[in-house]
């Protein structure tokens, strides 16, 4: 049921057309931006703007009103900024003022025409001498713009949220800055950027569960994407030894402030490289982006003082563990899954998965400087290369920062027997009920059987970092459309 007042403006639409006006126009054309207006003119002494005798045309949505009889004080708000407007029946005559009064409300978008003055007040405001409705919108604005406060509304109805809260548009312009900027750097570093298949045949990529769906021609069951990993390793095997896509990953799993069913990651792989090789390269691109969006290295997240100086810590994770757990525990499965237990981990007897968990929770969510984790257990690193020292762990790491985990690197498994030994051990733990592992993908086996040269892959959540560059605690504020349970 429609409210009265949008009843009101669905009838202004109507007399409007009886006018012969159309409230919804598409052939106005501004001629600047409030922002340009506002840097130019800004500190232009009043005299000064009086003898301009320019007239600017801004366009935008009106986000305030205060009337005053023959005249009305009104902001006008564009992508860039808002301006103060002035209206008047001594400048646009008495037709032109009743027809501002009747027709234009809060919320719709209009076209002005005008010269710059500044009031008593010294408020840089456009004169009018001329306007026109753009758009006649039918409903009214949240709360009188005090902003929309309420959370789940925000994520629900973000163009809302846009419209209300400043600060929350500032979060999505940083965040497409970052997009910008770790682009700029790849490129810089003479990374390729492609695009590869976002529905697979096969899951696989990560530990992780899929979504599926059904190609109706092909008659075959697909998934959504749970990494790129295993397409991007193949343009690797073609020849291009630098690679990297920038894109959407799904992963059907629980939704919290640090998880969302699709997410936006950058994974890359570069050639003749080891994953301590990327732990310095990823420095260089984190704080490079962190030094261009926060201007500085030291900053604060939430509660946290967060130093990005480099060098960034390193720490192996048999070594903190020893820590935490017994030697025995270190040792012995069976006393290693009853501590796990005790935790309440769901290990399902997979040793890799037991240790890191621990270690997760007593370390990992502690680390709130930059820190480089390694040393993991090869069970559950399927696709990473044994260690030349301990074939029992994995040439791997994760980065944390703030206790979050934003980047997840190794050196590539290339070995096509080996990997397809691995492959063979995620089918039995399948089996278990492990549903994040996944079946063979014998084109990727047979791939590798051309040879893939030594290489390191990473992938980076950007999400997550735009969370730690914007001082956003939940992934909802920086993800513009966040997943949400039906009404």
């Amino acid at each position: 049921m429609e409210s009265d007042l949008t009843l009101q403006r669905i009838g202004k639409v109507k007399q409007l057309i009886e006018l012969g006006i159309n409230p919804y126009p598409n052939d106005f054309k501004p001629s600047c931006l409030a922002s340009e207006l506002i840097e130019k003119y800004l500190d232009t002494d009043g005299d000064e703007l009086k003898s301009l005798q320019t007239e600017f045309v801004v366009a935008g949505r009106v986000i305030s009103i205060r009337d005053f009889g023959k005249s009305a004080f009104f902001h006008v708000k564009d992508s860039s900024a808002k301006i103060q407007c002035f209206v008047q029946k001594n400048e646009i005559g008495d037709e032109k003022i009743k027809f501002f009064k009747k027709f234009i409300d809060i919320g719709d978008f209009i076209g002005v025409t005008g010269k710059l003055f500044k009031t008593k007040t010294g408020e840089l405001t456009l004169n009018t001498t001329d306007f026109v409705i753009t758009t006649k919108s039918l409903r009214t604005l949240p709360e009188k713009w005090h902003g929309l406060k309420d959370v789940e509304l925000r994520y629900r109805q973000r163009y809302l949220d846009l419209i209300s809260n400043d600060d929350v548009k500032q979060i999505f312009l940083t965040r497409s800055k970052i997009i910008k900027l770790i682009r700029s750097f790849m490129d810089s570093h003479d990374y390729i950027e492609v695009e590869t298949p976002i529905l697979h045949p096969i899951a696989g990529g990560a530990a992780a569960k899929p979504f599926k769906t059904h190609h109706n021609a092909l008659d075959m069951e697909l998934y959504l994407r749970i990494a790129p990993e295993l397409y991007l390793k193949r343009l690797v095997v073609g020849g291009i030894e630098k690679v990297y896509e920038i894109g959407r990953t799904f992963r059907n799993e629980g939704i919290s402030t640090q998880h969302n069913p699709e997410f936006t990651m950058i994974e890359f792989y570069q050639s003749y490289s080891t994953y301590f090789d990327l732990m310095d390269f990823i420095e260089k691109l984190i704080t490079y982006v962190a030094n261009e969006v926060v201007g500085k290295l030291e900053f604060e997240y939430l509660d946290t003082e967060i130093d990005m100086t480099l060098p960034w810590d390193r720490i192996n994770i048999f070594e903190s563990l020893k820590q935490t757990l017994t030697e025995q525990e270190l040792n012995d499965e069976s006393a290693l899954f009853k501590r796990a237990d005790s935790y309440g981990i769901e290990h399902n007897n997979i040793r890799g998965k037991a240790l890191l968990e621990i270690f997760e929770r007593n370390t990992g969510e502690k680390l709130n400087n930059p820190t480089f984790v390694y040393g993991f257990p090869l069970d559950i690193s399927p696709l990473a290369r044994k260690n030349d020292n301990d074939p029992t762990i994995a040439d791997r790491f994760e980065l944390y920062i703030a206790g979050k985990e934003i980047a997840n690197a190794f050196s590539e498994l290339n070995d096509p027997q080996d990997q397809r030994e691995r492959f063979v051990k995620q089918i039995e733990l399948k089996s278990k009920g492990e549903e994040q592992y996944h079946e063979m993908d014998e084109d990727y086996v047979n791939c590798l059987e051309y040879g893939m040269p030594p290489t390191a892959g990473a992938g980076i959540g950007i999400d997550r970092l735009v969370m730690l560059l914007t001082n956003s605690p939940s992934i909802r504020e920086v993800l513009l459309f966040p997943h949400l349970r039906a009404e």
